[in-house]
């Protein structure tokens, strides 16, 4: 198998070449003469050239020091690792700046407004006619599609639904009971929607409650693949703007997020959990329900919140805690587990 020093045209548009100044405009950086021509992207160890790279960690120092780039977008203080042979951009932030060069060399696949043949829409569906309808998706009654978006193959959007300016509906989603912003995007395979999992004991067994809620999703939140996000019960589930939900992510019945929440891979949240603004949830963590994660908080992967998290603490371990007091546990342990006394003892 080959490696591809950049994307690969197969699967992503390619744009270039462009020139050095070119490149460092759109990273930000200081104007720069020179007639060098850049015809992609690529990490430090394999570029080459013609190619742009970037470092934002000294750790990545050797890396550098050896890169054969013909440019590396970097920052002030690490600009004295970049090779004579290497043109340096130096830049406030390069992830930043590295992501606008990004889009420079390979921008997002143009829209093909228009609905495929294969694809049904209903007829009081209002659909902006910049919108891109892929093959064999479904548009349901009253659903109303703004523009610039685009709908995946097979993707199915119910009756009612609202879809904001400039959204990305992935292949094979279903979204129902939903309002959703401008900017959206859903990738492959996520549900939103379906009916939260409310039961109550009966004589007769288990009985379904009635999931009269609905979906409310801000602007620019990015939902990963398969994740699933059910509708309120009686209260609304609500996805604050700017929020991103990794592949897998689980979010209950008449949860709510605030503003820019990140919740990495198969993390939990069970029903009318609240997370404030800007928290942070490592991978496979459980959120209890009817708790609420202050603003700022920070939980660590496979954690599990039993109780509520005052704002800005680092929590960790099963049931969480505060980091400090877990590792100091975990130090325990192991000086008890290999038959060394504490302090003290």
């Amino acid at each position: 198998m080959k490696y591809n020093s950049s994307g690969d045209s197969r699967f992503y548009e390619r744009c270039g070449p462009f020139n050095l100044a070119q490149v460092a405009e759109a990273a930000g950086a200081a104007d720069i003469i020179s007639t060098l021509m850049l015809t992609g992207i690529a990490p430090l160890q394999i570029a080459g050239p013609g190619e742009v790279s970037f470092i934002d960690h000294a750790k990545h120092g050797a890396l550098l020091e050896r890169t054969r780039a013909g440019a590396v977008i970097v920052p002030s203080d690490l600009a004295h690792f970049v090779p004579p042979g290497a043109a340096r951009l130096v830049v406030a932030s390069s992830p930043e700046a590295w992501v606008q060069v990004a889009k420079l060399f390979h921008p997002c696949v143009p829209l093909k407004a228009g609905r495929h043949p294969t694809a049904f829409v209903c007829a009081s569906a209002v659909v902006c006619p910049t919108a891109e309808i892929g093959p064999f998706a479904y548009v349901g009654e009253h659903v109303r599609i703004g523009a610039r978006c685009r709908i995946g193959p097979h993707a199915t959007i119910d009756d009612g639904v609202e879809i904001g300016e400039d959204s990305r509906i992935g292949s094979n989603c279903t979204v129902s009971h939903a309002l959703l912003g401008d900017r959206v995007c859903l990738y492959p395979g996520v549900r939103i929607g379906q009916e939260g999992f409310a039961l109550t004991r009966t004589r007769n067994g288990l009985l379904a409650i009635p999931q009269l809620g609905r979906v409310l999703i801000g602007d620019d939140v990015e939902i990963g693949a398969n994740a699933a996000i059910d509708r309120g019960a009686i209260l609304d589930t609500v996805i604050g703007a700017g929020s991103r939900l990794d592949n897998l992510v689980h979010i209950a019945h008449n949860v709510q997020l605030g503003l820019c929440c990140v919740l990495t891979a198969q993390v939990g949240i069970a029903g009318s959990a609240i997370l404030e603004d800007f928290v942070q949830v490592g991978g496979q963590a459980g959120i209890a329900g009817h708790t609420t994660v202050g603003a700022c908080a920070q939980i660590g992967a496979k954690a599990g919140v039993i109780s509520d998290v005052p704002a800005h603490a680092v929590m960790m371990g099963t049931p969480a805690q505060p980091r400090t007091q877990f590792f100091r546990q975990v130090a325990l342990l192991k000086r008890m587990a290999s038959g060394k006394r504490g302090p003290g003892a």
